[in-house]
């Protein structure tokens, strides 16, 4: 089983308390920090631009997974990848793949693409060899604290098989209702990357012990 990397999301965390939640996430042993960039077009939700982005680059080391939720995400990636050491864009938000994995490269960050639950592998078959990394969303994006949708474990599984066949070298991301009681099923799918919002900020547990029940449930798929 392949090493599976954990990303908390900010998305649910205390904004009045923002950095300090990001310095949890590092001293918990996050592997990277998930910035869910909202604009209120492409999802209903609105979050923060790139002037927060950069205030957090200056409180952690963590290496910077950023999601774009806007719309025509060429126009925005500009802002972002001096900051962020992955910058990531939905394909249904755009009409110019190839220039937006473009864009972000020349900005010196790695280039990934998110597919919504309803999308389809079809849509980024073309860019497979190009990708750093596919996000599968397993939730509708837009909110955080929703569970899961099981079917989506299959696409990942597909995916996976469609990566390794292929010889490529994307990571494969899995976005939305990631919990102690799927974490497993997740990795066994395919994924190389968690991201994991109310299963780490929340009430019931602090954000290291949160992430150490993940990896706890991770290691029994090891």
């Amino acid at each position: 089983m392949r090493a599976v990397q954990l990303a908390p999301s900010i998305l649910t965390a205390d904004f009045g308390r923002l950095a300090d939640e990001v310095r949890a996430a590092e001293e918990g042993g996050a592997d990277l920090l998930h910035l869910d960039v909202m604009d209120g077009h492409f999802v209903p939700n609105i979050t923060f631009g790139h002037a927060v982005v950069e205030e957090l680059r200056k409180v952690t080391s963590l290496r910077f997974d950023i999601h774009l939720m806007v719309s025509k995400p060429e126009e925005h990636v500009a802002f972002y990848t001096e900051a962020a050491d992955v910058v990531n864009f939905h394909v249904e938000a755009t009409d110019h793949i190839n220039r937006t994995l473009d864009l972000i490269r020349r900005g010196g960050a790695e280039a990934g693409v998110c597919l919504n639950p309803g999308t389809p592998l079809a849509a980024i078959e073309e860019s497979l060899p190009t990708v750093d990394q596919v996000m599968v969303m397993t939730i509708n994006p837009g909110w955080g604290g929703q569970q899961l949708i099981p079917s989506q474990l299959d696409k990942v599984t597909r995916l996976r098989a469609q990566l390794d066949k292929g010889g490529h070298r994307a990571r494969i991301e899995i976005d939305g209702g990631v919990k102690v009681e799927n974490a497993a099923a997740c990795a066994a799918a395919g994924a190389d990357v968690l991201v994991c919002g109310s299963s780490v900020y929340n009430e019931q547990a602090s954000v290291a012990e949160n992430l150490m029940s993940l990896r706890a449930a991770l290691a029994k798929t090891s």
